[in-house]
């Protein structure tokens, strides 16, 4: 058996370009998430409420990860608000040069609030540095509450988790303190903002903690 030696991670080249994005955003002085979840945890509505909320006070800009179509991006630019969107064509993930690709045309010194979505997954964007200066996690309680401890990793090195849908409670099998205990299991600093994008509760202490660290940023 042959025996490969790697003398670098496999995610060097991303670091690099990882820490590139982040020197960047800190000289434009730009508060930048990362946005991670399952495919219909409702990462696009949290964002649209975000917005809506937020568009008044800060200038936002919002990238949209997919693997095809515009249709994100189209939804946050009915809302007045600019977006771009990368379409990956197959990968389940962005990377940090896939984001310093997309704002290449950009002047980020305009800005005040990114917003980077990644593309719906659990698995694979948790291993890719953006630059951002927050992760966030959104789930939902049609995803089971034993969603933490079967994707730890997706917790790790994320400031903040938005538990959305929690206007279905009364509908489904899901238990909130299961859940926040399960992530707490690999992340005990992280915050937790239980949310509803049909009934907006909990929407206003999501942006009012988006509005203090971006004012600290």
């Amino acid at each position: 058996m042959t025996e490969i030696k790697l003398k670098k991670s496999v995610h060097h080249r991303n670091q690099i370009q990882a820490d590139l994005n982040r020197k960047i955003f800190q000289e434009a002085h730009l508060l930048t998430l990362n946005v991670l979840g399952s495919p219909g945890s409702g990462k696009t509505s949290l964002i649209e409420h975000t917005v809506r909320h937020l568009a008044s006070q800060f200038k936002i800009l919002v990238v949209e990860g997919d693997i095809e179509t515009e249709r994100d991006a189209d939804r946050i630019r009915a809302l007045g608000v600019d977006a771009i969107q990368f379409q990956t064509h197959g990968a389940c993930h962005l990377d940090a040069m896939m984001v310093a690709q997309s704002l290449e045309n950009t002047n980020l010194a305009n800005l005040d609030l990114l917003i980077i979505e990644n593309v719906g997954n659990l698995v694979c964007p948790a291993n890719y540095d953006l630059g951002e200066n927050l992760r966030i996690v959104v789930g939902s309680t049609t995803e089971g509450a034993d969603k933490p401890l079967k994707y730890p990793e997706i917790f790790l090195n994320t400031a903040a988790c938005v538990i959305n849908k929690i206007d279905l409670l009364p509908y489904v099998n899901f238990n909130l303190d299961e859940f926040e205990a399960g992530a707490r299991q690999t992340n005990q600093n992280l915050k937790f903002f239980p949310t509803s994008c049909t009934s907006n509760e909990g929407i206003n202490q999501w942006c009012q903690f988006l509005t203090d660290q971006t004012k600290k940023n």
